[in-house]
């Protein structure tokens, strides 16, 4: 990952380090009692712009079983709320802190607490990325499967940070995978083409059409999230009406692999981008899925924290 160890994009990892932080998220997940205690004394900062429920508590029980301690705190409880810069904000945290994960409306601010602070620094969630969720679910893609490369996956719906992160994780892992998005919704062409430069070294297959039938048919996993991403709201009219023939239900379904399996980042709008009649049913893994960033999250927190 070169210097100052920070994660905030997949595309950052080479292949190796993709591989390894999988690996070791087995053996976190399969063995446990091998590292308890392993980041003893260790405080890892946990700094939210946006409410959470997955991210907020995989990080705090992660730290805390590994021995360390979590430190919960909002822009409103330091003196960012009162206009401190985040350069000089960046520079105090690493004085006091071990690592630092952070959850934010928008990449730059990620990448400048990254630049000035001197202690590892997390993508929790960005407008960009959100690579600990594509980490974990391409972890729970192999769990399940038994196998990433050559997997063909289909993510459905509005290009976004997970879509992202879908897309720089699977060139790593050589996944054949769909983006099917309505035009407007498409993901970022600056991230599709760093995707295609990893897939032409790892055999990856990256495609991003507007035609349903064409992504679905025959995947072996279907993928999506929520339409409106926190911060648009003020899209969701918009957004709603062009994803609306996106919906995964019982008949997109049906143009999958038989027994294909259906993956979501959560929180979902039922009824709205996934019905309950999918999400709930033998083929969802999505709780599977949420467990998992906490073994991932652990796996991370060693990596960079026992180097």
């Amino acid at each position: 990952m070169g210097g100052k160890s920070d994660f905030l994009s997949i595309k950052e990892l080479s292949f190796d380090e993709f591989h390894q932080l999988l690996g070791m998220t087995a053996e976190v997940k399969n063995e446990p009692e091998r590292f308890t205690g392993s980041l003893q004394g260790k405080t890892l900062g946990l700094f939210f712009e946006k409410p959470s429920t997955r991210t907020r508590l995989s990080f705090e029980v992660g730290i805390y079983q590994l021995g360390g301690v979590g430190l919960y705190f909002s822009p409103q409880q330091l003196q960012l709320g009162r206009g401190e810069t985040i350069a000089d904000t960046a520079r105090v945290l690493s004085r006091y802190l071990n690592a630092l994960m952070a959850r934010v409306f928008s990449h730059l601010t990620l990448e400048e607490l990254a630049r000035h602070g001197t202690i590892p620094v997390i993508n929790g969630l960005s407008d960009r990325f959100h690579p600990c969720q594509g980490m974990a679910d391409y972890f729970t893609i192999q769990e399940e499967l038994g196998r990433l490369r050559g997997v063909k996956v289909c993510y459905i719906g509005d290009g976004n940070n997970v879509c992202h992160s879908l897309l720089l994780g699977g060139a790593k892992a050589g996944i054949d995978l769909r983006v099917v998005s309505p035009k407007e919704c498409a993901p970022d062409s600056q991230v599709v083409n760093s995707a295609l430069e990893d897939s032409s070294m790892s055999g990856a297959k990256i495609t991003v059409t507007d035609r349903i039938e064409e992504g679905v048919k025959g995947a072996e996993v279907v993928y999506t999230d929520v339409w409106v991403s926190m911060g648009e709201e003020k899209e969701r009219a918009r957004k709603l009406n062009l994803l609306q023939p996106y919906q995964v239900n019982k008949k997109l379904m049906a143009l999958a692999e038989p027994g294909a399996l259906f993956m979501h980042c959560l929180p979902a709008h039922r009824e709205e981008e996934v019905t309950s009649e999918v999400i709930d049913s033998e083929q969802s893994v999505v709780w599977n899925q949420a467990e998992n960033r906490l073994h991932f999250q652990k796996a991370l927190l060693i990596y960079l924290l026992k180097k």
